[in-house]
């Protein structure tokens, strides 16, 4: 398929999210937060349910664990959730010293490392860092702060991290050591003026990169050489992440936000905020529970 070319997307869950994001499909169920409402998500396709818990703070992301719960992105650090209950228990605060900062986006790589990003949640000092989680030791990763982190996405083999930096509009490529260090950043996709910002990505099992557009309508997909090769455009403007699931994971389900939108904006897009999903033509890759 052509770069442009357009494909059809479903909205199937009506939340109309404030500010949707995370994406994961763990346990047969796509999982998904809602930063601003301090939300979690679960919506099972086999019969069109929901649920959904309150977070003790802004949430932007949940993630399978090891143990059968959840590993959650809060406000205030890393806790440990437990959807049977809706407890959750504060693991780690990463940034004590930054009581503006939140954590925004997260991935775990084939080995079970968790790997998440902050951000300033005022959007304007560049504060953001990005972090490494391996057998329970957090650590800063050491790559430049910025003001909102995005991404993390990691290849297949685990030699390679994407790392997003919102606001600059620019994805870099990282390589990943034996050990989990990080390598030199190169600089991999600039997103152009008017195409919207990058948002949350993920690798397909093709090695290709598929990143969101905040305010760009839609997303892309870039092969590993950072060529555009896909384009799906939806009828929301705030794309933020996309995750594979169903049970060969050939679905993409999307989340998507209001936020930023002003009255006329919202009319002109009833199903802001809302799930959406759609045939990506390609599989993605099993998500691996932290080891934590």
């Amino acid at each position: 398929m052509r770069a442009g070319a357009e494909m059809a997307v479903t909205s199937v869950l009506p939340v109309a999210a404030i500010l949707g994001e995370g994406p994961v499909w763990s346990d047969g169920r796509l999982w998904f937060v809602d930063i601003k409402a301090a939300r979690v998500h679960c919506y099972s396709p086999d019969d069109g349910s929901s649920q959904r818990w309150d977070a003790p703070d802004q949430i932007g992301w949940v993630l399978p664990s090891v143990r059968g719960d959840m590993i959650a992105g809060i406000r205030t650090g890393l806790h440990r959730f437990d959807p049977v209950t809706g407890h959750f228990l504060l693991l780690h605060d990463p940034e004590p010293d930054l009581p503006g900062n939140r954590l925004n986006d997260a991935a775990t790589d084939q080995a079970g490392r968790l790997w998440f990003g902050s951000m300033d949640d005022g959007e304007t000092q560049m504060t953001g860092r990005l972090y490494r989680c391996d057998a329970g030791a957090c650590r800063d990763t050491g790559l430049p702060p910025v003001v909102i982190t995005n991404g993390p996405a990691i290849t297949g083999d685990g030699q390679v991290l994407y790392h997003t930096d919102t606001l600059g509009k620019t994805i870099w490529r990282v390589p990943i050591g034996a050990d989990g260090a990080l390598g030199q950043p190169v600089r991999h996709i600039v997103i152009e003026d008017g195409a919207g910002y990058p948002d949350g990505s993920v690798i397909d099992a093709e090695g290709c990169l598929w990143v969101a557009l905040f305010g760009g309508w839609g997303v892309r997909r870039y092969d590993p050489a950072g060529k555009l090769i896909r384009t799906v455009r939806f009828p929301v403007a705030n794309v933020t992440k996309i995750a594979f699931g169903g049970d060969d994971l050939v679905t993409a389900y999307a989340t998507t936000a209001r936020k930023g939108l002003d009255r006329n904006a919202l009319a002109a897009q009833p199903l802001a905020g809302n799930l959406f999903a759609f045939d990506p033509g390609v599989a993605g890759l099993p998500v691996m529970p932290a080891g934590i």
